[in-house]
């Protein structure tokens, strides 16, 4: 998909203000890859301590737009964009990039533990944040907040690898939040997991509300309904609809929005 030799979306989104405090706001971003413009024209306010879903077809973008909410995209040869994004109110773009991650943490598609044990994965991100003081403790309480700890405290010292998928995301997890985020990215974090450890995770994910902001890619547009408080649709790297999940799904306000989650297209 190339907004430049592809056909696009006419007319304005449909964007709803949240009426909650806002975490993270995104104004006018636009996204190239050497030529290729990825996003364009993306401005909508993330609300604090919520559940944002960032649906849409493969290629639309969304990766491409979360990623750029911790700076990930930094890493990626010819990246380049124009806008602002303000995690409570400063640019992102004019901070250091270590501290953006350190704010902004992020959960992979598929589970990435590191080939260390359990409590060394954990342990790990604590120290290269500068915790290097009570770290069993800080380890125990990221265990705890992931749901993980009663599952693995007789065996920290064996293998993340020995885990079982859904509990290896739960452990990628878990090492986000020990070094204390505001924000917690999600791209497609169940899409690998059988329908029980996915449902674990969404249950984590709707506890872990309360203390985080949290924003989530998902295919599943079942799942963006049952656990997400605001949605974003994207299509063609446009931002066609942002409001509350609820009002999305059942009063979708763009007939692109209405097709995509009747299954009509994507």
């Amino acid at each position: 998909m190339n907004l430049a030799t592809q056909g696009t979306p006419v007319g304005e989104p449909y964007v709803v203000e949240p009426s909650e405090p806002v975490a993270v706001e995104v104004q006018a971003l636009s996204v190239w890859y050497r030529s290729f413009q990825a996003l364009a024209d993306v401005s909508f306010s993330i609300p604090r301590h919520r559940i944002t879903a960032v649906i849409g077809p493969s290629g639309c973008g969304k990766s491409t737009f979360i990623r750029c909410l911790n700076r990930m995209n930094d890493l990626i040869p010819e990246f380049r964009m124009t806008g602002d994004i303000r995690l409570e109110g400063a640019r992102i773009y004019e901070m250091d990039p270590t501290e953006v991650r350190r704010r902004v943490g992020m959960v992979f598609q598929k589970p990435n533990p590191f080939p260390k044990s359990i409590w060394e994965n954990i342990a790990w991100g604590l120290r290269i944040n500068g915790r290097r003081h009570d770290l069993a403790e800080s380890v125990e309480r990221a265990l705890r907040r992931a749901a993980l700890w009663d599952e693995v405290k007789d065996k920290l010292h064996m293998p993340a690898t020995s885990l079982s998928g859904g509990q290896q995301q739960r452990l990628c997890i878990a090492r986000v939040l020990a070094v204390e985020p505001e924000v917690l990215l999600l791209d497609e974090p169940t899409s690998s997991l059988d329908p029980i450890a996915t449902a674990r995770i969404e249950d984590l994910l709707i506890e872990l509300k309360d203390r985080y902001t949290i924003v989530i890619v998902t295919h599943n547009i079942q799942q963006a309904a049952r656990i997400s408080d605001y949605a974003a649709f994207f299509y063609l790297g446009r931002l066609i609809e942002f409001q509350k999940t609820e009002d999305l799904f059942t009063r979708p306000r763009c007939s692109m929005t209405e097709a995509y989650i009747t299954g009509r297209f994507g």
